[in-house]
């Protein structure tokens, strides 16, 4: 597993560095924003753990460089910022996990693990589709009506258990815990806001429409004007 690592403190970068190569895990250190996307943009990692304050260019600016070449690279941010805002500023720009510091390592192992678990999973030979949309699991490409949709690594997995289940109402819980390997949090609305980022990019430029709320229970696919 071959992970970039773009935090400025030292000593921090250094323990995290230390812990992941423990696990089994390279780790590549950049020490500032610019070198970061240097290295996020010219080499292929499985993973990249983003600090969003740091010198010559924050995390954000960043990870908007990174999913402007790069839409499936899983991305986690590691930050002192943890207000709801700041969550959801960096899921917006594309970020597929987010850890507050201070934080416990075993945490952050785990989170790495289920990333790069999504990232690299493939059924193979696997092709889903529902109306003009479709979703292929091994190249991992998605296309409505022939046009190419990017979709970041969480988008992908939401996309993905909707196509398994068409027709089906899927309970914020169920997309948590099945299309992400994490316990749901009563009152987050995490799933709210990635699936409105996902209708935005599926549903948006097309007359009829695919993924629908159903109030008070949950989500489903289904065509409908």
């Amino acid at each position: 597993m071959n992970i970039l690592l773009v935090e400025d403190d030292p000593r921090l970068s250094a323990l995290i560095r230390r812990g992941l190569e423990e696990e089994q895990m390279t780790v590549t250190v950049a020490y500032d924003g610019r070198f970061g996307q240097q290295l996020a943009l010219a080499e292929a990692y499985d993973l990249i753990i983003l600090d969003v304050i740091l010198p010559y260019r924050s995390g954000l600016e960043v990870l908007a460089a990174i999913r402007a070449q790069d839409a499936q690279v899983p991305v986690l941010l590691l930050t002192a910022l943890g207000t709801t805002t700041d969550k959801l500023l960096g899921f917006g720009g594309g970020a597929d996990d987010y850890l507050v510091k201070p934080f416990d390592f075993a945490e952050l192992v785990a989170r790495v693990r289920a990333l790069t678990r999504r990232g690299s999973a493939q059924a193979k030979g696997t092709r889903l589709s529902f109306a003009d949309l479709t979703l292929d699991v091994e190249a991992r490409e998605v296309t409505r009506a022939g046009r190419p949709i990017r979709l970041t690594t969480r988008e992908f997995a939401l996309l993905e258990m909707l196509l398994r289940h068409p027709g089906r109402v899927l309970t914020r819980s169920e997309i948590a815990e099945r299309a992400w390997e994490e316990a749901f949090e009563a009152g987050s609305n995490v799933i709210d806001v990635y699936v409105n980022y996902l209708r935005k990019k599926i549903d948006k430029d097309f007359p009829t429409k695919l993924i629908h709320t159903v109030v008070g229970a949950g989500y489903v696919l289904r065509e409908q004007q």
